[in-house]
């Protein structure tokens, strides 16, 4: 039995993991989307930890030439820690601007 391409499987990874996070976000109540950014900015950290990983994955160790699937996964690696950090600033400025809903305002 032959063995899978690494890309082929994260490929299949990847797909799964945008299905799975689709049909997880839709199912959510509008009255829990507040909650639920703080979890979005702490699922999102986690996501940019493994999208680093990607990003600094190694080539051929023995002096010869890289892979494509190295240089695949290092470019899907940066740019899913490019969309992963947009999704955590963007998060907690939501969060922020639904928190201040909530502060008392001064009057004048």
């Amino acid at each position: 039995m032959e063995a899978v391409d690494p890309t082929v499987f994260r490929l299949a990874i990847f797909v799964l993991a945008i299905f799975v996070g689709y049909y997880v976000v839709w199912s959510v109540t509008p009255a829990l989307h507040t909650p639920l950014m703080a979890v979005t900015n702490a699922i999102s950290s986690v996501i940019i930890v493994g999208a680093l990983l990607a990003a600094a994955a190694h080539g051929a160790l023995d002096g010869g030439t890289v892979a494509a699937s190295t240089w695949i996964s290092k470019g899907a690696g940066a740019i899913a820690a490019a969309f992963a950090a947009v999704n955590i600033f963007g998060g907690f400025l939501v969060t922020n601007r639904m928190l201040a809903m909530y502060k008392k305002k001064e009057k004048k």
